[in-house]
């Protein structure tokens, strides 16, 4: 029997599906499209969200819905919907809350791939953003909120910066004008980081990562807190009928449960950015596993920090976990189990000496994807952020000579061995 007071690396393995008896222990994977029910009026009520189940799969499927549940408890929401990708969890978000003429305060320092949906694919919607600096100030901030501000976003751990914001200034500044703030906790994972716990209101991941940990499939999730009022003017799709569902009004009619409903509802039944089932079972698979990989992850990646640190070849390296980094009180304070396994460094021959570099490791692969088992590095500013003019690249903390190394959970002994070898080859 689920208890909601169980510690997280027990709600990683046992929240989300209970079997009843003769049933799998293991959670079915319902590849079925479809569902088949006895009378019209249960799928009507179904459709009316006057009951609960399942009638089609784009809107709800037993093996998504388990694992929703599961990361709502990992992360102590009120609910939770998967999405295709981690894209797709953003680009929902952010069409569930707002439309054409509102705008988004959103950290310059994130995922390229979200700083260019931001401010490159949702202009030709409607929808602004202003990007800030990693180290804006709580007046600063406060000056940028315009009337059409409808939210806040930040990273937990910037990718590929590795910025650590202060989710008490955000929230207080957010809070202050109406609005909700917004967190990927993509790096962090609800192992190491609880951003509903100070503030947020709003969480998405990319499940991809650290969540599936596998390399393996391909997803993202929306989390509800449950705690933002959404019973204001600014949100009027929340307070005036949803004439395309019966007339719902999200914010009366559904209580603290206003915003994922809606998302699914209205979002998901238009836009079709669903999980699949099978995508859904591995990445409960890998959720099983999650605090064991992340306390791994985050050992090795310290150790491979320092060792980078003292190596004369490297110019600089940012990781949370140094004492000697900026955003070392902040990790303490915010994440004090840990951050994440990705560290980024730059190398002094610059970005010719980071091609020879990455071109000569072994036991690492240079690969576009992070947060997985197996360590992989790649060059943000030619590969992931390649979209980015110069002076976007520089206020997401991407340099030229940077190298993302996503410190994986082999021996770290052979880690280390295979940085050095490289090294000594540039």
């Amino acid at each position: 029997m689920y208890n909601p007071d169980w510690k997280i690396a027990t709600k990683c393995v046992q929240a989300g599906y209970e079997p009843k008896n003769g049933e799998p222990r293991v959670l079915p994977i319902y590849q079925s499209t479809t569902f088949k029910y006895d009378s019209a009026q249960e799928v009507g009520d179904l459709f009316d969200l006057k009951k609960e189940g399942f009638f089609y799969t784009r809107l709800a499927n037993p093996t998504v819905d388990a694992v929703e549940q599961k990361i709502a408890a990992l992360e102590g929401g009120v609910g939770a919907m998967c999405t295709a990708s981690g894209m797709s969890a953003a680009l929902l978000t952010v069409l569930t809350i707002m439309g054409a003429g509102d705008h988004i305060l959103s950290a310059a320092a994130i995922y390229g791939g979200t700083t260019n949906l931001f401010t490159v694919t949702l202009p030709k919607v409607g929808i602004e953003t202003t990007l800030f600096e990693p180290d804006v100030t709580e007046e600063e901030l406060r000056a940028m909120v315009r009337p059409n501000t409808k939210m806040i976003f930040i990273e937990s751990i910037a990718n590929p910066a590795l910025v650590i914001p202060d989710f008490e200034m955000f929230a207080r500044v957010a809070h202050e004008n109406h609005i909700p703030l917004v967190v990927d906790n993509t790096f962090a994972t609800p192992v190491n980081c609880r951003p509903f716990e100070w503030g947020a209101d709003l969480i998405i991941h990319s499940t991809t990562k650290y969540m599936d940990g596998h390399a393996a499939a391909l997803g993202g999730c929306i989390v509800d807190s449950g705690k933002f009022d959404w019973n204001n003017e600014k949100f009027p799709g929340f307070i005036y009928p949803d004439e395309s569902y019966h007339g719902m009004v999200y914010a009366k009619d559904c209580g603290e449960k206003a915003f994922i409903i809606k998302a699914r509802a209205q979002m998901m039944r238009d836009l079709g950015a669903m999980a699949s089932p099978m995508n859904a079972f591995l990445l409960n698979n890998g959720l099983e596993t999650l605090p064991l990989r992340m306390e791994r992850h985050c050992s090795n990646a310290l150790a491979v920090a320092k060792w980078l640190e003292s190596n004369e070849k490297v110019a600089w390296v940012e990781y949370p976990g140094l004492e000697s980094n900026k955003y070392y009180p902040l990790a303490q304070k915010y994440m004090p189990n840990g951050t994440c396994g990705v560290i980024s460094f730059g190398l002094k021959g610059g970005r010719e000496a980071c091609v020879k570099w990455m071109d000569s490791v072994r036991l690492a692969a240079i690969v576009v994807h992070v947060a997985d088992t197996r360590t992989g590095v790649l060059h943000p500013a030619s590969m992931t952020h390649r979209q980015l003019t110069d002076e976007q690249l520089r206020e997401a903390g991407v340099k030229p000579e940077g190298i993302r190394l996503s410190v994986g959970i082999e021996d770290v002994d052979d880690i280390i061995a295979d940085l050095a070898q490289a090294f000594d080859k540039i």
